[in-house]
């Protein structure tokens, strides 16, 4: 019986898998290209890691070797994983050439250096047109990067001119390229641009949700368990169809969480998912926290969890394309014109919420005195989210000098909106861990939007975090929460509103509790004053 992995190609004899037939259709004709006893193309295969780049490469090279077609090509496949801590150019392009040529079976002097590498791939040492895979290029250093392609460049072009002759007949007998990589090798970060301006780019999307559900429809198959159709919809809103984590979770609920009942259903699901987002490692996910942490990254991930607007999405400015090409972020495409920043996926925002707010709040202080009489906001049986979170602002004018000393600002010195959000999650969290409460974040857009859910006594409890802007964004606001609510099914829900400064007049005037008129839900909205 087949199972889920998340680690390293797939196996199609041992795991599930989307077959993805129409994207190898595209990489095949890519490479062969339309005539294919004329050119292919040169191009770079990208997407952040756990994407499938190498397994889709791979079906490609099975079907060039197997299929009867393409006798008339060669075809080389070399990982460069072992140059990337190579610095010397020469030594990097002599290596390449070794390897094309001892797989290919052939003797030639050794290329030594990089204006000698375009020698391999000419009509006197190949036998045949090649199609030369290339994986993990973008591990290599940007100067290797840059020179390689600049001497594949020159080759296209040379071919380009001689339009009169089949490809096994050219100067040069490199028929097509395929680079693979977590980048599309755009020269992004050469400063001199990338000389390889000739390439197709074939990004490797995320799965559907129609591939995602038939992994699990075929597990169902094999195993005779069923598995709730809500379960698979959850999978899919949390990884998006990222594959290594739909995988992933797919083998946490299939393998290590399974009670092996009847039927996977949606509270098994909450039990691995909280594994996953709490407790256990992943590979994937610990890459992804390790690039956005690092400057000037970290900045634009701080700024994404603000409220009050989107950042627009713009692939040439280095901070988004170095977190988009690394699975940190994505885009969210609106009206078909409108492009802005989202988070990868409500897991991956989860794990970074978590890992910031931990890492910059792990310590809070007294939360209250020992012998504080706390039935104003908890009991046994109930919480009062108002009084609970009165009592949160008063410890922040407390302990803001030092509790903020450290923390993350702006250029214009302001704290970073969501410094805020994390101390707030993080004292929730705190005051009620000794009571059996618990505290949830949800994004329920990626961008723009924070929820706390809190879970105490039997009941839930939601919270909408906003940044206060003006009177407009306050009745919008407004207006959501009473939706969001509703999707909850919750009869009421708090609107959190951070303000620098709030009068009593202000205060008492706008905290008044909102009755949606469509929804019939209740909004509590609360102020809480950051500054001293």
């Amino acid at each position: 019986m087949r199972k889920f992995s998340s680690y390293g190609p797939i196996d199609t004899e041992l795991h599930y898998y989307a077959p993805r037939t129409a994207l190898i259709d595209r990489a095949m004709l890519q490479l062969v290209g339309e005539i294919p006893n004329k050119d292919g193309h040169y191009i770079t295969v990208w997407a952040p890691r756990q994407c499938g780049k190498t397994w889709v490469m791979q079906q490609v090279v099975l079907r060039l070797r197997n299929e009867a077609q393409y006798n008339n090509f060669d075809v080389v496949v070399l990982s460069l994983e072992h140059l990337k801590r190579e610095q010397d150019v020469n030594t990097i392009v002599g290596g390449i050439a070794q390897e094309i040529l001892a797989d290919l079976g052939l003797e030639q002097e050794p290329i030594t250096d990089l204006k000698a590498f375009h020698h391999v791939f000419k009509k006197e040492v190949l036998q045949k047109p090649l199609i030369l895979i290339l994986d993990e290029f973008d591990a290599l250093p940007e100067d290797a990067i840059s020179g390689i392609a600049g001497v594949l460049r020159n080759i296209y072009n040379s071919r380009q001119y001689e339009t009169d002759k089949s490809s096994a007949e050219k100067k040069y007998l490199l028929h097509g390229v395929a680079l693979i990589g977590v980048r599309s090798v755009l020269g992004i970060e050469n400063v001199t641009g990338s000389p390889f301006n000739v390439q197709r780019s074939l990004h490797v999307p995320n799965l559907t949700f129609a591939e995602a559900e038939s992994m699990f429809k075929w597990y169902e198959q094999e195993s005779g368990q069923q598995v709730e159709p809500a379960v698979v919809e959850q999978v899919y809103y949390e990884t998006q169809g990222q594959p290594g984590l739909t995988c992933w979770l797919g083998e946490l609920l299939t393998e290590t969480y399974n009670k092996q009942n009847p039927t996977i259903t949606r509270r098994d699901f909450e039990i691995a998912y909280a594994a996953a987002v709490d407790a256990l490692p992943n590979a994937n996910i610990l890459n992804i926290i390790s690039k956005a942490r690092q400057e000037p990254y970290q900045e634009l991930v701080w700024e994404m969890f603000q409220t009050n607007e989107k950042i627009p999405f713009r692939y040439d400015d280095p901070r988004t394309n170095f977190l988009y090409m690394n699975g940190v972020v994505d885009q969210e495409i609106v009206d078909e014109t409108k492009r802005y920043l989202k988070f990868a996926c409500p897991f991956v925002q989860k794990r970074l919420f978590n890992y910031f707010s931990y890492t910059l709040f792990r310590y809070l202080g007294k939360l209250y005195e020992p012998f504080e009489n706390l039935e104003d906001t908890i009991t046994e049986n109930q919480l009062n989210v108002k009084n609970l979170l009165k009592r949160y602002e008063r410890y922040l004018k407390q302990n803001r000098d030092w509790l903020f000393k450290d923390a993350p600002r702006r250029a214009d010195f302001q704290i970073y909106e969501a410094v805020y959000h994390f101390t707030l999650y993080m004292y929730l969290a705190s005051f009620l861990q000794h009571r059996r409460g618990q505290v949830f974040p949800e994004f329920p857009t990626g961008n723009g939007k924070i929820d706390l859910l809190i879970r105490y006594a039997g009941q839930m409890y939601g919270l909408e975090l906003k940044t206060f802007t003006d009177l407009f964004g306050y009745r919008e606001a407004l207006e959501q929460a009473a939706r969001y609510g509703q999707q909850l099914g919750l009869r009421e829900i708090s609107l959190v509103f951070f303000v620098s400064s709030i009068d009593e007049t202000n205060r008492e005037k706008y905290e008044t509790v909102y009755i949606d008129q469509n929804t019939k839900i209740t909004v509590v909205p609360i102020f809480i004053e950051t500054a001293n």
